[in-house]
Formats: C-alpha cells, sequence, structure tokens
C-alpha cells in the first residue's frame, strides 16, 4: 500500500477516537460502577442525615435520662472487660502450656529453632565468661600475692 498523507483536523480526531473507542464489556463495567457509585452516595447521604436527625432528636432524651443509665453502663463496662479479659488470658495459656508440651516431647512448634539459637548463644556467652572469669581471676591471685605476701 501506498503511504496516505498524515490526517489533519477533525479527520485526525475522529480516527483517534474511533481507534480508542471503549468495547461493550468495558462500557457496561464503567455504567455498573457508575450506578453503584451513586447507590452509595445516596446511601452514604441518608446515613448522615438520620445520623445528625438522631443526635438532635436523643440527645434531650440522654441528658435527662443519663443518672439511671450511666451506672448500668458502668458495670456492664466492666463486666466485659473483665470476661474478656480472663477468656483472652486463658487462652494464652493455654497456647503457651501447648507450645511447652510439644517442645519438650520433641516437637518443633513455631519459634522453636529460635529458642534453642537463643539458649546455645547464652551457653556458649556463659562459656566464654567463665574462660574469662578463670584467666583474670588467676591473674588476681597472683596481683593480691605480691600486694599482701602473708596472703
Amino acid at each position: 500500500m501506498a503511504d496516505r498523507p498524515p490526517e489533519r483536523g477533525v479527520a485526525a480526531i475522529l480516527r483517534r477516537l474511533v481507534d480508542r473507542s471503549p468495547n461493550s464489556s468495558q462500557v457496561l463495567g464503567f455504567l455498573t460502577l457508575v450506578v453503584s457509585g451513586a447507590i452509595l452516595l445516596f446511601f452514604a447521604g441518608l446515613t448522615l442525615t438520620a445520623t445528625v436527625l438522631g443526635v438532635i432528636f436523643l440527645t434531650p432524651l440522654a441528658v435527662l435520662t443519663f443518672p439511671l443509665w450511666m451506672p448500668a453502663a458502668a458495670v456492664a463496662t466492666v463486666v466485659t472487660v473483665a470476661v474478656v479479659l480472663a477468656g483472652g488470658s486463658g487462652a494464652a495459656v493455654v497456647a503457651a502450656v501447648s507450645w511447652g508440651y510439644k517442645y519438650l516431647r520433641g516437637g518443633h512448634p513455631i519459634g522453636s529453632e529460635r529458642l534453642d539459637y537463643a539458649r546455645s548463644r547464652i551457653a556458649d556467652t556463659a562459656g566464654h565468661v567463665k574462660e574469662y572469669a578463670r584467666e583474670y581471676g588467676g591473674f588476681l591471685r597472683g596481683r593480691i600475692k605480691d600486694a599482701a605476701p602473708s596472703a
């Protein structure tokens, strides 16, 4: 084919629009997005309106009845916190005992490699400290004898 001269003006713009026009699934997806967004925006506005009206009309009732329901709410809060804390502590104890049992029976629960590594590092450090103390202690014994010949 022979090279065509470059298009200019309105024809070029229309050609670009046709070349880049979306297919039907893209148009349907965009319309779905627009409709869903509009519905969600409507419900957000409705929720905000209901919340503001509820605060306006129920605030005087809450202020007047505060001495009645506040002690009950405080007790309910304390009881709820205590139950959740007890349950969480119980679950933590069960998990720790289970982990320890598996570890002591020779299993490899999650994190046991780190515990073994830490134990070996502590043992190595203790060995080095013991050797250093032996060397340094012998040095001090010799110095004490020099300072106090009768010792």
